[in-house]
C-alpha cells in the first residue's frame, strides 16, 4: 500500500467533469484506490463519491492505492491532479 497526497490545482475544484476524469482514470487500474479528506475516506472509482469530497482549489487529499499497479495508479493520479483534470 502506498499513499500520496494530491493537492486540486484548477480554480473550479472538483466538480462533476474532474470527478468523471478522476474515476475514469482510477478505474483502469486494478488496485484499490481510495481518497481521503478530513474524516471522509472514499472510493476514488466513484464519480459520486469523488464529488462528495467537496474538493475546491487547493484543497489536499489523501490518495492511497493498495494492489499490483499501485504505483502506477498513484502517479497516473498525481499526473491528472498536476495536469488540472485535462487531457
Amino acid at each position: 500500500m502506498i499513499s500520496k497526497e494530491l493537492e486540486v490545482l484548477n480554480r473550479a475544484g472538483i466538480h462533476a467533469r474532474p470527478a468523471s476524469e478522476i474515476a475514469k482514470t482510477a478505474s483502469t487500474f486494478s488496485s484499490d484506490i481510495f481518497f481521503e479528506k478530513e474524516n471522509m475516506k472514499i472510493n476514488a472509482k466513484s464519480i459520486m463519491g469523488v464529488i462528495t469530497l467537496g474538493a475546491t482549489y487547493k484543497t489536499k487529499i489523501l490518495c492511497t492505492a493498495s494492489g499490483p499497479d499501485e504505483k502506477e495508479a498513484i502517479e497516473a493520479l498525481d499526473d491528472l491532479f498536476k495536469r488540472r483534470f485535462e487531457s
